[in-house]
């Protein structure tokens, strides 16, 4: 297929760059595009971020003498862009929201990993193997917003990722949960550049994260919602506690769950053969970021861990292990997913391939 051209909103941040790293020899997406904020505006791209550059790769050539736009010159925007990636960071949410919107009137499709559209209840936001079906929203937020062909699109946080497509997955098989508790252990570079201070993070752990107990918990209540006339309407029926911490980790979120069912309690061996066999559209329709198997269980009794599990199946995968009873509630277990990849910039690279196979990017 004849490649899209992409832009990428926020380019000289760490997600910016994650963008950039990952997208790099896409078989459908090319960067034609780069934008950030005024600051960066007009210079080339290795300009701009050269003193900053935090990836494992070099400045890719092709990029470097890219001209950085304003984020918020509209007009200055190629008019070959087919669709953005934003990762724009700003301390006002609502500035976000603007911006994103503004992209999406001026006929732009725009896939966030930003917070600021997460409860805009006609903006959908997608886990390509949960809710792929919640792309339907975007006629529904075209109309209501009087966009043509723009609309805004995002993915959820990152520390969900880590735990709720293994939940998804039993109840998908028909084992329906009421309560999960939930401790995340989230690595550093979910704090973004330069993130935690040294100080505080080598030979400890950070017991809070501002905002995001709230985000793990609630965020699931959208992604397993359904689709209304006005948008999404969350689903109440799992109730949530979270405790999220930060550990010295570079990447790489993983949690502790524990689960408890409605009624119908699945044995252990069902549980596994569940989370090994889950696949949904993203594998079905082979998209190039979609991991071959979303759920990978070890039965290591020491695993998963970040250091050797992180970047299983492209980091795009969800790996779970240490599935046993629980004295309180009925199982519990121990999951972990790549913070940067699958919790960011690829999760929104799979949603953005899947809304193009859906006919919403053109």
């Amino acid at each position: 297929m004849k490649k899209l051209n992409i832009g990428i909103l926020g380019a000289t941040g760490i997600v910016g760059q994650n963008y950039i790293r990952l997208l790099q020899n896409h078989p459908w997406f090319q960067i034609i595009d780069v934008a950030a904020s005024p600051r960066s505006a007009n210079k080339t791209y290795k300009e701009a971020v050269e003193q900053k550059w935090q990836m494992a790769i070099p400045i890719p050539h092709n990029l470097q003498n890219l001209i950085v736009r304003d984020v918020q010159d509209f007009d200055s925007m190629s008019n070959k862009v087919d669709f953005v990636f934003s990762a724009i960071s700003l301390p006002n949410k609502e500035d976000i929201k603007n911006i994103e919107f503004k992209y999406a009137e001026k006929g732009i499709p725009v896939i966030s990993n930003n917070s600021a559209h997460r409860w805009t209840p006609d903006v959908p936001m997608i886990i390509g193997e949960i809710n792929y079906e919640h792309v339907n929203v975007i006629p529904i937020q075209q109309k209501r917003r009087g966009f043509k062909k723009g609309f805004v699109v995002v993915k959820p946080n990152c520390s969900l990722q880590s735990y709720l497509t293994p939940i998804y997955a039993l109840e998908k098989a028909g084992y329906k949960l009421d309560k999960l508790i939930i401790t995340t252990l989230q690595a550093v570079s979910g704090a973004g550049y330069p993130g935690v201070s040294s100080m505080d993070m080598v030979d400890n752990i950070i017991p809070y994260i501002d905002g995001e107990e709230e985000k793990t918990e609630r965020e699931p209540l959208k992604i397993l919602g359904t689709v209304g006339e006005d948008g999404i309407i969350n689903n109440n029926s799992i109730e949530i506690s979270t405790t999220c911490t930060r550990v010295p980790v570079i990447d790489g979120h993983t949690a502790s769950v524990n689960i408890h069912f409605t009624d119908k309690i699945p044995k252990k061996d069902e549980i596994i053969t569940i989370w090994r066999n889950f696949k949904s559209i993203p594998q079905e329709l082979d998209l190039p970021f979609a991991p071959t198997q979303p759920i990978i269980y070890l039965e290591n009794i020491d695993r998963p861990q970040p250091k050797k599990d992180r970047d299983n199946d492209k980091g795009m995968a969800v790996t779970v292990g240490r599935l046993r009873e629980d004295n309180v509630f009925d199982y519990k277990f121990v999951s972990l997913s790549h913070n940067t990849i699958r919790g960011a910039a690829g999760g929104a690279i799979l949603n953005a391939e899947l809304l193009v196979t859906k006919g919403f990017i053109k």
